[in-house]
């Protein structure tokens, strides 16, 4: 009796436990044909060319300030703001009235000047023609003699006066002293300027210099530690890049043309330069963005950012592991300048395969999904 007993209690688990794996297979079956489809990724090696960006200022080759160099009212503007102009091109001109007047009264001097020479001149020579006969004596011809040396004295003070006149008059008309763009106007017809005035910025825009920093680590290893000078270090630059303000790229490359050889104390920074043609004129004086300086990184493993998703300031990425379940990896990532994609420092091996898509929306840690590669 208790052997019948015991057969069939066996025959009863032996049946449920039949009955439970195939309930957990079909339960695989149907999680699995319900897994959504989700792109990935097999992590490999590979050499990349990092870029990294430091906020620039333009400015144009050559920015000139034009300011008057005489006091008045400005009659007449001849240009306008963003306008292109040629070197000794007239942008202002200031009111020549009295200025004219002022070269009017110093020629009029100067023929005054010139008269009282002559009456001076006719004087001493009849003084030396008497001096010689003995009708005077040598102290009266000196007289003669020293009024002619004062009128000629005042003749040449007079002239003086007339080029001095003629130069301030000349002034009165602002002209451009080099090519370029012209800046802001903020003095119109009518205002009164002088030598202290800022009337407008002449920018010469053919080649644009972007002004940035580098910190004291940086320029360290710009020049290998010491092992090269900075004109070695400048010449085995790669070509440069632009990223302008609205986050495009300019078209044409740069290069980087003088590193300061100095710290500024107050930043422990040193001051970069770098040109970049602007033959369409498309870059102006005074904007802002970014150079990017190229770096080969070889043997790195790059993943997309889209890959990736934050908790607490760590990021994480989604390997697929046994049956098709995927499993979230915290990994550490420096960007790679190019706002698409991150290289990865720690966190991920070669033959890894990651979920590129849906992740930090549908993707969750220990879900099943459908690999497709991509």
């Amino acid at each position: 009796m208790n052997k019948k007993f015991l057969i069939y209690g066996a025959g009863i688990f032996a049946v449920a436990a039949i009955l439970t794996t195939s309930c957990k297979k079909g339960q695989d079956q149907q999680q699995g044909d319900q897994a959504p489809e989700l792109a990935t990724l097999e992590v490999v090696e590979e050499s990349t060319t990092l870029e990294t960006a430091y906020p620039a200022t333009l400015h144009g080759k050559n920015d000139v300030e034009i300011r008057p160099q005489i006091s008045g009212f400005l009659t007449k503007v001849h240009v306008r703001e963003g306008q292109q102009v040629n070197a000794g091109q007239v942008l202002f001109t200031i009111d020549q009235v009295s200025l004219q007047a002022a070269v009017d009264a110093a020629e009029a001097s100067v023929k005054v000047a010139q008269a009282n020479v002559n009456v001076a001149r006719t004087q001493a020579n009849n003084d030396k023609i008497l001096l010689d006969k003995n009708i005077i004596s040598p102290s009266a011809y000196q007289t003669s003699a020293d009024q002619l040396n004062a009128a000629q004295a005042q003749l040449a003070q007079a002239q003086a006066q007339v080029v001095s006149a003629r130069k301030n008059l000349s002034y009165s008309v602002v002209t451009a002293p080099t090519s370029g763009v012209v800046g802001t106007i903020d003095y119109k017809e009518g205002a009164l300027v002088s030598p202290s005035t800022l009337l407008t910025i002449i920018s010469n825009n053919g080649d644009m210099e972007a002004y940035f920093s580098m910190n004291e680590k940086e320029v360290l290893a710009l020049t290998n530690n010491g092992q090269r000078t900075l004109n070695e270090a400048l010449a085995a630059l790669p070509p440069v890049s632009l990223m302008l303000a609205n986050g495009e790229m300019y078209a044409q490359k740069g290069k980087i043309i003088s590193l300061s050889g100095v710290l500024n104390q107050a930043t422990g920074s040193a001051e970069v330069k770098a040109s970049f043609p602007n033959t369409n004129g498309m870059l102006r004086s005074g904007s802002t963005g970014q150079v990017l300086i190229p770096t080969m990184a070889p043997s790195s493993i790059i993943i997309p950012q889209k890959a990736t998703f934050e908790v607490q300031d760590m990021k994480f990425c989604y390997v697929l592991g046994d049956s098709s379940k995927v499993h979230s990896t915290p990994v550490t990532v420096t960007n790679t300048g190019d706002g698409k994609s991150y290289i990865v420092t720690s966190g991920l091996k070669p033959g890894d395969v990651i979920v590129t898509e849906g992740v930090g929306i549908t993707v969750k840690d220990g879900m099943v999904i459908k690999p497709k590669k991509q």
